[in-house]
């Protein structure tokens, strides 16, 4: 069974929610619709990205790193202004980078948010990253050391941005000829592994596009390749797995119970 989020109401049961993410515009392709619905919702989201996204492009003579990274510093304020998010912290490691960091430096970064802000529901990427990019897994892994470090009880839900085979056979072939993913990827999510679901109406879907728009050095030739439609449908919901609960031996495969978990917390 999925949590599905689509009205305040049920973005209430998120609590303060803390995004982990590794560039600027990670956290809108991937959450944009939860971290919007949270706020309207009166609940507080804090968005943290570990780098500026200095590197983020084809034509480093045009955005030489200083320049892109001023301009996506704008970009993402006005992306978060978008969405009602009134806290983005930039930590401001280098862009590419992050796999090659001490790993306990990461889970410390991590582990200090967390105590810091308090959490009810962490977001960021899965295992995989999404799109197979080194500074998405590394991110994935800080938060989950992170999180697994934590007392049992005193541990916020952790929800994992995944996609489903319906999602991942839809776009197949846009993905094919865009190259939008590396051989492999992406990696999906069974339907009844997905623990929460935000399904964007056409206003919260209007807000998303706007806020992808805000950030037009990563999103614009993308729209212009797809063309504006078929992007809008591409992100009209994300999907979240959870981790295994710690100790369960299920290896890194999501435990049903951990699903049923985060279902049960966001029904009530």
């Amino acid at each position: 069974m999925t949590a599905v989020i689509r009205t305040l109401d049920d973005a209430v049961a998120l609590g303060t929610v803390l995004g982990v993410w590794a560039h600027p515009d990670d956290e809108t392709y991937l959450s944009s619709g939860l971290m919007a619905l949270a706020r309207r919702a009166g609940q507080r989201v804090v968005c943290v990205t570990m780098t500026r996204g200095e590197h983020g492009t084809d034509d480093a003579e045009r955005w030489p790193p200083e320049r892109l990274a001023r301009t996506r510093d704008h970009e993402i304020r006005a992306a978060m202004a978008i969405l009602g998010v009134d806290e983005h912290r930039c930590v401001g490691l280098e862009d590419g980078t992050l796999a090659g960091l001490d790993r306990g430096m990461g889970v410390r970064l991590v582990a200090d948010l967390i105590a810091e802000v308090r959490p009810d529901t962490i977001v960021t990427f899965g295992p995989d990253g999404m799109t197979g990019h080194d500074d998405h897994q590394a991110v994935s892994g800080w938060v989950e050391a992170a999180w697994q470090s934590l007392r049992p009880r005193r541990r916020p839900r952790l929800l994992r941005a995944t996609t489903t085979p319906r999602w991942a056979d839809r776009f197949a072939d846009i993905h094919r000829e865009l190259g939008i993913f590396p051989p492999g990827l992406p990696v999906t999510t069974p339907e009844d592994g997905i623990a929460v679901s935000v399904r964007l109406d056409d206003e919260l879907a209007d807000t998303k596009m706007a806020a992808l728009r805000a950030q037009a050095t990563q999103t614009a030739p993308v729209v212009a390749a797809m063309g504006e439609d078929c992007y809008r449908a591409w992100f009209e919901e994300e999907n979240f797995s959870v981790p295994a609960v710690p100790g369960s031996g299920t290896d890194g495969v999501e435990a049903a119970e951990g699903v049923e978990g985060v279902v049960a917390a966001l029904s009530v």
